[in-house]
């Protein structure tokens, strides 16, 4: 089977990778210096296990810009959330498809793998390949979401059970040749059920999550520790309590239930786990101006530590890094920023420096992002660099004896045991 990828981003590539295991690939790309960067050899990939499988399908994969006929169509472009309307932004999915209905022809399989709202499938993209000449059934077409989590995509690829949303049997039987490289269960449905289930996941963890911060909100009234409350509250066997943080990062959790929010009139639990989410940014601000005082300086310093949005990887997509600073710099703060594993962001507001010169004169740490390296800082030789040795730790990551020791004032989100 001959493979046409189109969009090489985050998901893209190592779908188009994992395809060439077993038939030929060949992956579109509207970005030439990406399409380039391939040809040459040198995948714009951080996870060295997917360094290691392009390498081993080098052979079997051709980088283009242009889409050409195949056997089966990939369609992985961004679905981006539009900033006006505050629905899917469905340009890169659209275009893709009108891209593919020229060199459609009879026993071709679609499968759209951007995430969606329910209906996109057949309403848009089968609508589209219709101009073809070709009737649905005389072409192939389904709704196939990935599950992946950047750091590990392609254990998560492989290993996680993928939904087959086909329109027919034929569909799902050539989809579930195209993912053969799945070790997990291959599930069938319909093409809406598998887009709602996509949306589902996501949503169930963004509202988990939206529990847990005001679980953690509440703790600091009433004077106890929500990082203790979790881990006692999860010995229940049918509680699983998610974990409080500075907000919601990633493209996915930030983006995907607002997908189902539009599809739907009965949409308050989610909208209200989406306004929970976005104003721990404005919660963490609190707690360091509550911590930060009055500065003996009219440029008070706060420096964040991490802006990727999730621990050990460099990816800030939605990082809650971003309003955080943002909002920090229009009450007057002089912000600074380190991150071990990001080298330079230009959505950021504030610039990346090194640790020894993010945290120089500042008068509070806010630690943003759970990176296992911030739990084995040398907080003494942090307190010296520092004006005012203060920390908030958003993630309950440092060890607060130990910062204490070393002379900082340690507030930690959602504990108000001390």
């Amino acid at each position: 089977m001959k493979v046409c990828v189109i969009g090489l981003g985050y998901v893209g590539l190592p779908t188009a990778l994992l395809a060439a295991r077993n038939h030929e690939v060949v992956g579109v790309d509207v970005d030439e210096s990406k399409v380039d960067a391939l040809d040459r050899g040198e995948p714009p990939l951080e996870e060295p296990a997917l360094v290691d499988l392009f390498h081993e399908v080098e052979g079997r994969f051709e980088a283009r810009t242009d889409v050409v006929p195949a056997d089966a169509f990939v369609i992985v472009t961004p679905t981006p959330l539009d900033a006006d309307t505050e629905v899917a932004d469905l340009a890169a999915v659209r275009a893709a498809a009108e891209a593919v209905e020229p060199v459609l022809t009879r026993d071709d399989l679609v499968v759209v793998e951007s995430t969606v709202p329910p209906g996109t499938t057949e309403r848009l993209v089968g609508r589209i390949l219709e101009r073809s000449g070709l009737e649905r059934g005389a072409f192939s077409l389904a709704h196939c979401p990935e599950r992946a989590i950047p750091g590990d995509t392609l254990n998560e690829m492989v290993g996680n059970a993928r939904l087959l949303g086909a329109i027919d049997d034929r569909s799902a039987e050539r989809a579930a040749d195209l993912y053969s490289f799945v070790e997990g269960d291959l599930h069938r449905t319909t093409p809406r059920g598998a887009e709602f289930v996509k949306l589902m996941e996501n949503t169930y963890r963004d509202v988990n999550i939206a529990l847990a911060n005001e679980f953690a909100k509440i703790a600091e009234e009433l004077g106890v520790d929500v990082h203790r409350s979790v881990d006692l509250a999860n010995e229940h066997p049918r509680v699983d309590v998610h974990r409080p943080g500075p907000g919601v990062g990633g493209h996915c959790i930030t983006i995907d239930p607002q997908f189902l929010a539009q599809s739907s009139t009965h949409d308050r639990l989610i909208s209200q786990a989406r306004a929970i989410n976005d104003s721990m940014a404005k919660h963490v601000l609190g707690l360091v101006q509550g911590a930060v005082g009055e500065v003996p300086d009219r440029d008070p310093r706060v420096t964040l530590l991490g802006v990727a949005y999730k621990g050990d990887v460099g990816d800030t997509r939605e990082t809650p890094a971003r309003p955080i600073a943002r909002l920090a710099r229009n009450v007057g703060f002089d912000v600074r920023a380190y991150d071990p594993h990001v080298e330079s962001d230009a959505d950021l507001p504030v610039e990346l420096d090194s640790l020894e010169t993010a945290t120089a004169g500042s008068d509070c740490l806010v630690v943003v992002t759970d990176h296992s390296a911030f739990a084995n800082l040398d907080s003494e030789s942090l307190a010296t660099r520092m004006r005012s040795p203060t920390v908030v730790d958003a993630r309950a990551v440092v060890d607060r004896s130990r910062w204490e020791a070393a002379g900082f004032e340690v507030v930690v989100l959602g504990d108000g045991s001390n």
